[in-house]
């Protein structure tokens, strides 16, 4: 380290073409690359729409993505990190998360009141965030060229021009039409955003990049913007997605064979990725109750509107069908919303999650829930017991809803919440066949994930450590960003280039 007195604090804005273009997962590696060489850096995204979410450690909510970063950095999580979060209930409705705190929910017809609603604690959120560290790395949402958006983005230039943060533009090759992606994105912006912009990266680029040079001569030249970086496409990389179900079920042959409903508004799959990364098991997204068959377990996962999902189930069939897979022995599990939805009921009476009123649940379990408008975020631990298999479990709790049961009930585990609090957590059914809980995040215990295996198949499978998974696949990006970009002007640009280590 040099240069320890050097107070400069140093901000970088990472932009996208587009949705799923890069952004996180180059502000992740970008984090844990600083943190590497010493630099206290902490991420940031102004405004996020995503359905996965987490918990920090305070009891607020912020993107899933966001706690990935702070991972990097070697942070807990922290409703700084991501002071607007917006988690879609409908197609024209989203709930509103500011400061980690559910406030109110924005219809489509509203959502140029965000700015208005939401700007100063981004930049509170910020501007403490620039006292306590370094760098802040900033990753914005979308495109910044949504010129529908413009008067009132927060997110993306919106947020860039009002701090005077440099901007880089990330774009994904392996789409195509790269060039014009950057080319036109820049083209869509006034003079002086174009200004904050350094220069761009190429994302998840394969083959010989020798073919690739005159195009990039080409965008230098055109652009009078340097190209940071070519960016080889990372295959089969296990970190946290931001909101897109990425699992490529024809690249798995293990034995045990999981399929998770993919809800309308399913939210926080991420619980879902420790399983993909073991070898015995095969896990499958699945859309259509024709998909059904052939399942050890079925799992109905978390849900954003679960009552419409719920629906969303009875419409296709997918009722009957879990009901015939159950006759037939097989495995159940439900998570949050998942859980809900196998009860007697659940009731909206005040329109939490959508219009008021009551839907008749699955019926496996006796109980019933009500949502209520005060949300349910905590983080737990403790203990669990699932047939003959014993363990510790942590994870995380985000819900509206309040389960109590009509009938005595076996619960799933006992737990501890951030604040010392204890109490049981869901249910397994009289034959043992079904299982519900609260809890997201569990798969990522290694106890828990050695016992669902061995509940399904009735064998004892060595598992992986999904938490060492994700350090070692944060390492192994750094060293593909150290390797691909151009570190020193990044340095410049962070104006840090006098800290690092040569």
């Amino acid at each position: 380290m040099k240069d320890k007195t050097n107070n400069l604090k140093g901000s970088l804005m990472v932009q996208g073409t587009a949705s799923d273009a890069g952004k996180s997962i180059l502000v992740a590696g970008l984090c844990r690359l600083l943190k590497r060489n010493g630099v206290s850096v902490a991420p940031f995204k102004p405004q996020n729409m995503a359905l996965n979410s987490a918990v920090t450690i305070g009891g607020g909510e912020i993107g899933r993505a966001q706690a990935l970063q702070a991972s990097a950095c070697g942070l807990e999580p922290h409703i700084d990190f991501n002071p607007v979060l917006l988690k879609p209930s409908s197609d024209k409705q989203s709930q509103v998360i500011i400061h980690g705190e559910a406030i109110s929910q924005l219809d489509a017809e509203s959502f140029g009141n965000i700015k208005a609603l939401a700007f100063d604690k981004v930049l509170e959120s910020y501007r403490r965030l620039q006292q306590q560290y370094d760098v802040v790395l900033i990753e914005g949402a979308g495109s910044p060229a949504e010129v529908n958006l413009r008067q009132n983005d927060i997110a993306n230039m919106g947020f860039a021009e009002a701090v005077k943060c440099p901007v880089i533009l990330v774009s994904d090759i392996d789409r195509g039409g790269v060039f014009a992606h950057l080319t036109g994105t820049i083209n869509l912006l006034s003079v002086s955003e174009q200004a904050l912009i350094k220069g761009f990266v190429v994302n998840k680029f394969r083959g010989d990049l020798s073919l690739l040079q005159d195009g990039l001569d080409w965008l230098e030249d055109y652009s009078k913007k340097s190209v940071l970086g070519v960016l080889p496409y990372l295959q089969d990389l296990k970190l946290d997605a931001e909101d897109a179900i990425k699992i490529d079920p024809k690249t798995q042959t293990g034995e045990i064979n999981v399929k998770v409903i993919v809800l309308p508004r399913i939210s926080n799959h991420t619980d879902f990725e420790p399983l993909a990364a073991n070898a015995n098991v095969t896990l499958s997204y699945v859309r259509d109750v024709t998909e059904l068959g052939g399942a050890d377990l079925i799992i109905i996962p978390g849900s954003k509107n679960v009552r419409e999902d719920l629906g969303f189930l009875k419409q296709n069939g997918m009722d009957g069908a879990i009901k015939r897979h159950l006759r037939y022995g097989g495995k159940l599990l439900g998570i949050c919303g998942g859980y809900q939805i196998l009860g007697d009921k659940i009731s909206d009476p005040k329109g939490v999650e959508g219009m008021a009123g009551e839907s008749d649940g699955l019926g496996l379990f006796r109980n019933e829930t009500i949502l209520h408008t005060q949300k349910i975020l905590t983080q737990v631990s403790g203990y669990f017991e699932l047939g003959a298999y014993k363990g510790s479990v942590s994870g995380y709790e985000i819900h509206c809803g309040v389960t109590r049961d009509k009938a005595p009930n076996k619960h799933f585990c006992e737990i501890t919440d951030q604040n010392g609090q204890n109490y049981l957590d869901g249910s397994i059914s009289n034959d043992g066949q079904i299982l519900g809980t609260y809890l997201h995040g569990l798969l990522e215990s290694k106890d828990f994930m050695q016992a669902i295996l061995a509940w399904v198949s009735g064998k004892i499978f060595s598992v992986v450590d999904w938490n060492q998974v994700r350090e070692t696949e944060l390492e192994r990006l750094a060293d593909m960003l150290q390797d691909n970009l151009d570190m020193s002007t990044i340095f410049k640009i962070l104006q840090i280039e006098n800290r690092i280590e040569k």
